[in-house]
């Protein structure tokens, strides 16, 4: 993929996407100068999911970039994303939550999570059940943590050419945000984020309510390992 054709690919969802959804360009293995034409072409949020990733390319980048970390996030790498990060899609669990505020208040930031849900086939794939999310939410955690703030939630597909199994793992995710948004965080403004989508499905995930796309391959093309 060359340079212009990422501003061009930049440029192309930019016009595509409905107002309100926010696009992520997944940037993880990607070099420096790929990432900055995705910025010249008006880029400003992009996804990691190698904590060792983030503080290089947040010190070789512009200011104003928002890091996102999409991949599965072990406790032991929290210390090193939490000063970059400004949002986590991938908390799989309540310790995970718990070592995300540990670390916020000792570096003295408020960092934003997503709660990712396990609704597609593969076993491989992290998450919450739907039970075991709305049991986390139940037992008033949300409201125990000084330095996190629960966003809202992300989950992924299963990875099939069944679109209408695909939508209606979609559907699942975003039925889940509105009972969790109806039942315990009505009176919070910021729990308002849908994350799902990525280079495959977003359109699908769009139909379904995503609010936020995760896009790698339709941007930069395939990684460069």
């Amino acid at each position: 993929m060359t340079l212009e054709q990422i501003k061009e690919n930049i440029a192309r969802l930019h016009n595509e996407l409905p107002a309100g959804v926010k696009l992520v360009a997944v940037s993880k293995f990607h070099p420096l100068e790929a990432l900055m034409a995705a910025y010249d072409a008006g880029q400003r949020i992009f996804g990691e999911s190698r904590a060792q990733e983030i503080g290089p390319k947040h010190t070789s980048m512009p200011g104003d970039v928002e890091w996102h970390f999409i991949g599965h996030l072990q406790s032991n790498k929290v210390r090193q994303i939490v000063p970059y990060v400004s949002l986590i899609h991938s908390i799989d669990s309540e310790r995970l939550l718990q070592c995300v505020d540990a670390e916020a208040r000792r570096v003295g930031r408020t960092v934003d999570v997503l709660l990712q849900l396990h609704v597609a086939r593969e076993e491989t794939k992290y998450g919450f059940t739907l039970d075991e999310c709305r049991a986390l939410v139940d037992g008033g955690v949300a409201g125990s943590l000084a330095n996190v703030r629960i966003r809202g939630v992300m989950g992924m597909a299963t990875n099939t050419d069944d679109e209408a199994e695909i939508r209606r793992e979609f559907h699942e995710i975003r039925s889940t945000y509105e009972q969790l948004k109806a039942s315990h965080f009505a009176d919070n403004q910021w729990f308002d984020t849908v994350s799902m989508g990525m280079s495959h499905d977003y359109r699908i995930a769009v139909d379904e309510g995503s609010t936020m796309v995760r896009i790698g391959t339709t941007i930069f093309g395939e990684r460069e390992y």
